[in-house]
């Protein structure tokens, strides 16, 4: 297999993009300026206020006194507290960004990518033997969630494969995100294809590819059971497979199928050598289940397999949904690459954090995908000066990011669908989601 893959060059980093800043005024802005006599005085005062500033239209009302003193009132200004709103164009732009981060953050090592492939190869392995050998149920629920979470870990070296931030060659990325997707059950260059569409496209309601908002009209022409899969927990966190399969609702296609909408003509030999990969994968698990039984592959592989379906939904949802503030997502003219990745969200993993290499610090991966993971808390410290109300600070965890069940919990309760109008658009909630809400008089 390794040879086939071999035969492939495999990806290429994505492009790096750069936006030109839009200046305009932050919408929602209320400035107020009085004039006011003094104390002694009976005269009606003087104000000059500026309402509904916005990228668009604004308008200037002036509200004058019938009559005016002869000697002018001391001026005395007023302060208002500005309320951020996070869907106005920033006063920076990418380069601005770029520049902030030093520049050894931006080197790629490929024998310390290699190391990290190593120790979770290594972990794994070990994992599996020790648990083969107790085979104790004391024992299979802890080895579950250890190894589920080194599955998952697995995914996220490969996932630096597919973005070239791995190491800058081509042929090594492929071999390694083949090995290490295809293990896992992941058709390496159709999840890369569809991943580079998703952060070329991040923030866009109808262009991004992972876990993009549905527009009210598309929410109401799915069926109960798909709403209810869709949102509520635990069956959600088992989504992944299933996407893979037909990508999410109200888009066709699937990442194993090389005449799919995801690809582009030219693509499809890299789809057609994943899928091989993948299917050579599923073969070997078959094979071993006759080998060592049905039951000890279950608990060797098949559940640690869904655990890392769970970690790998978990993870990608709370990178885009959950905020305290509701986010924008945007259509048209609003959109550009910056303003997209500014809605993305860093969160803490604890522990976590260095089982799956950082892949938390995600605001400043998603703008600079080619920085490596080991760079990345360095790079999000050099930038926050720049991205000021931008970043948002995660809220920190304990050892285990058990405060994160209740984010996601709320996040879907609330965010359901968009609005099919607007090019600045914000999460809501359907009432009737869980059962139609009934309101009795007292």
């Amino acid at each position: 297999m390794a040879n086939l893959v071999l035969s492939e060059c495999g990806i290429r980093p994505l492009p790096r993009i750069y936006t030109t800043p839009r200046s305009t005024f932050l919408s929602n802005t209320n400035t107020t300026f009085k004039l006011r006599p003094s104390p002694s005085s009976s005269s009606t005062s003087l104000s000059f206020r500026l309402n509904g500033l916005s990228t668009k239209n604004w308008a200037l009302n002036v509200t004058t006194p019938l009559t005016v003193e002869s000697s002018p009132p001391p001026i005395e200004e007023e302060h208002e507290t500005q309320r951020f709103d996070p869907g106005a164009p920033p006063p920076f732009n990418l380069a601005d960004i770029r520049a902030a981060i030093p520049k050894h953050c931006w080197v790629k090592n490929p024998w310390k990518s290699m190391s990290y492939v190593a120790r979770d190869v290594a972990i794994v392995f070990a994992l599996a033997a020790g648990a083969a050998y107790l085979n104790s149920w004391l024992v299979w629920p802890l080895y579950w969630l250890a190894q589920g979470t080194m599955f998952w870990a697995l995914f996220v070296l490969g996932h630096d494969c597919g973005h070239g931030s791995f190491s800058n060659d081509p042929r090594l990325n492929s071999v390694v995100g083949h090995l290490l997707h295809s293990s896992i059950l992941v058709p390496y260059h159709g999840w890369r294809i569809s991943h580079r569409t998703h952060h070329q496209n991040h923030g866009h309601v109808e262009n991004d590819e992972s876990w993009h908002p549905m527009s009210e009209k598309i929410y109401k022409t799915l069926d109960r059971p798909t709403r209810f899969f869709r949102f509520t927990l635990p069956l959600v966190m088992l989504a992944y497979p299933f996407y893979l399969w037909a990508r999410s609702p109200g888009k066709k296609g699937s990442h194993y199928h090389p005449d799919s909408d995801l690809f582009l003509p030219k693509e499809k030999k890299d789809v057609l050598t994943s899928t091989a990969c993948w299917t050579a994968m599923a073969a070997l698990l078959v094979c071993l289940n006759f080998v060592m039984g049905p039951m000890q592959m279950l608990k060797l592989y098949g559940i640690p397999y869904w655990i890392n379906v769970m970690w790998l939904d978990f993870v990608t949802y709370l990178h885009h949904h959950g905020h305290e503030d509701k986010l924008p997502w945007y259509r048209g003219k609003e959109w550009s690459y910056l303003r997209g990745g500014l809605t993305t969200l860093d969160r803490d993993y604890g522990v976590i954090n260095n089982i799956h290499h950082d892949i938390g610090t995600h605001v400043i991966h998603h703008l600079f995908p080619q920085i490596p993971h080991y760079h990345l808390v360095e790079a999000t410290e050099a930038a926050k000066p720049v991205l000021g109300k931008y970043y948002r600070e995660p809220d920190k965890s304990g050892p285990l990011p058990l405060h994160l069940l209740g984010i996601l919990a709320k996040s879907m309760k609330e965010d359901h669908y968009v609005s099919d109008q607007g090019d600045v658009v914000y999460y809501k909630a359907d009432p009737n989601l869980y059962g139609e809400v009934k309101v009795t008089a007292d």
